[in-house]
């Protein structure tokens, strides 16, 4: 899918292109089960990733359940990522808000930030419609280097105007980093302006070996 001509997200097309993808699967979304599995993976992607100005994705796939909705997907999302935080022992990650109101939130796993894009089967939005429930984690400090080399506008751009054109609509719910809190794109689903994240970010008792 992201490798179609004509995907909008230039930067999933370079991740896969180049083979920087880590795709684990699990059974089953917003399952305790599978939290401390995928805070270990995560940790170890970051280690590995941490430092390279090149994109790389963590891509999460669930087998289960059957997505009922948007909203349905939304609420799995959300329980998926609490249940993280609560077996994650390390401190979130200073450059980004624990907040999920905070124009500067970010996910936070084994002390490294994400910008998380979910995907499902139901999703209203083109580019994020795939065949099973899936997340996406993408590291926050590769977006800043984009930044920092002045090309993050450039891209940014260009990201929208293939969204347009893939989609025939704008998507609503983009913004850039420290306008807005980016939770308020994770799930795909449009929200109004009194939405706010399900989230408690209060760590965990659990150590993560």
């Amino acid at each position: 899918m992201v490798l179609t001509q004509g995907y909008p997200c230039l930067g999933a097309r370079s991740v896969f292109r180049r083979d920087a993808e880590t795709v684990r699967q699990y059974d089953r979304l917003a399952d305790p089960g599978f939290a401390r599995a995928m805070v270990v993976d995560l940790a170890a992607f970051a280690a590995g990733a941490a430092g390279s100005s090149d994109f790389a994705s963590f891509v999460a796939t669930f087998c289960e359940p059957v997505i009922e909705s948007e909203e349905h997907f939304e609420r799995l999302l959300w329980k998926q990522l609490e249940m993280m935080i609560e077996v994650d022992q390390r401190k979130w990650n200073g450059s980004v808000s624990p907040d999920p109101t905070s124009p500067h939130f970010a996910m936070s796993v084994a002390g490294t930030a994400f910008f998380v894009v979910g995907m499902h089967p139901l999703a209203s939005r083109l580019a994020r419609r795939t065949s099973a429930p899936v997340l996406v984690f993408n590291l926050h400090e590769q977006f800043e280097t984009l930044r920092s080399s002045g090309k993050y506008v450039r891209m940014r751009d260009t990201i929208r105007r293939r969204d347009l054109a893939w989609q025939g609509s704008l998507n609503p719910m983009v913004a850039d980093h420290g306008q807005q809190s980016e939770a308020r794109q994770y799930s795909g689903r449009r929200v109004d302006s009194l939405w706010r994240a399900p989230l408690n970010t209060t760590p965990g008792t659990q150590e993560v070996e």
